[in-house]
């Protein structure tokens, strides 16, 4: 018997889910519900459970924190996010620790597979999902890549400072800030700073 505990703050995912599971899962399941993160956290401390089925934006939520703070309460816990995010946003929840991701959008089938897979394999990783982690373990290690002058000001921008305040910060031309970002970019091949802070988030 498979305990699962589906966390999440919409009452027809959670049922719709659980009757998923319950009707068509190879395994026979005990399934449990939580509506908020502060709930899955109570629940998680009372019972031993296989698998937490967790929802990034319920309330009280506080992201990708929860993947370690959960494993913390339970160490043999494995946890599938399931969102309505893509896979980009799921594989900072992987590196944290969580052993799947399903979009909300995946059909029954896919679903089934994934939460069977944790089951058998210990993790689930959806084709879409495979590829961008490879790309992205890339651009982790790009960031070395970068002279000294270049990190630093990767650093900066990363940090929320525009070129004004990185050229004042380093005594430094408008002019070669912009020469310096250009080359930032290039070197990370990011098209925007939202693209640069996650590859300086995924260094922390």
């Amino acid at each position: 018997m498979k305990k699962i505990l589906i966390a999440d703050g919409h009452y027809i995912v959670r049922t719709g889910t659980a009757l998923l599971l319950e009707s068509k899962l190879q395994y026979s399941c005990e399934i449990d519900f939580a509506e908020s993160y502060i709930e899955t956290k109570e629940k998680v401390l009372e019972k031993q459970y296989d698998l937490v089925i967790l929802d990034i934006d319920m309330p009280d939520s506080v992201f990708k924190a929860m993947v370690k703070e959960l494993k913390g309460k339970q160490e043999d816990l494995k946890i599938i996010i399931f969102s309505t995010y893509d896979e980009s946003v799921g594989i900072q929840y992987i590196e944290e620790g969580a052993e799947g991701f399903l979009n909300k959008g995946a059909s029954e089938s896919e679903i089934l597979k994934g939460v069977t897979a944790i089951f058998e394999e210990g993790y689930y990783y959806p084709s879409k999902m495979v590829n961008k982690l490879l790309s992205h373990s890339k651009d982790s290690r790009t960031v070395e890549k970068l002279s000294k002058r270049e990190f630093q000001i990767f650093k900066l921008l990363a940090e929320g400072n525009g070129n004004i305040e990185i050229a004042n910060i380093l005594d430094l031309k408008m002019s070669t800030i912009s020469t310096y970002k250009k080359k930032i970019f290039d070197k990370l091949k990011v098209k925007n700073i939202v693209d640069l802070v996650r590859i300086y988030d995924d260094m922390h």
